[in-house]
């Protein structure tokens, strides 16, 4: 004989206390969203649930709302965007280099 389990009993349930401990982890900036989940043992897509609803109920946008992705893919936006500064400021000092050199 099997016995069905019911939904409600097949779900962890989590105290209120370790979902803002969580959150207050997750949000701290040291550590991305998917690593504190995983340190924690919990599904990523759940605490980047919490997240979305703590940043809602205080006022703060959301990750999606803003239109910026996960840490690390803001982490790569901004390695992108400071290799092309590095170009830049290079392009500049030959710049500079070459009307240094005609002014004279």
């Amino acid at each position: 004989m099997t016995k069905k389990i019911k939904q409600k009993d097949a779900r962890e349930v989590y105290g209120e206390e370790f979902r803002e401990t969580a959150i207050k982890l997750a949000l701290a900036g040291n550590k991305s969203t998917a690593e504190v989940a995983r340190e924690l043992g919990l599904p990523e897509w759940k605490l980047y649930g919490w997240v979305q609803s703590w940043r809602k109920k205080h006022g703060k946008s959301t990750v999606d709302e803003v239109g910026k992705g996960s840490p690390e893919e803001e982490l790569r936006k901004l390695q992108k965007r400071n290799r092309e500064l590095e170009q830049e400021v290079e392009i500049l000092k030959k710049a500079a280099a070459y009307f240094a050199k005609t002014l004279l």
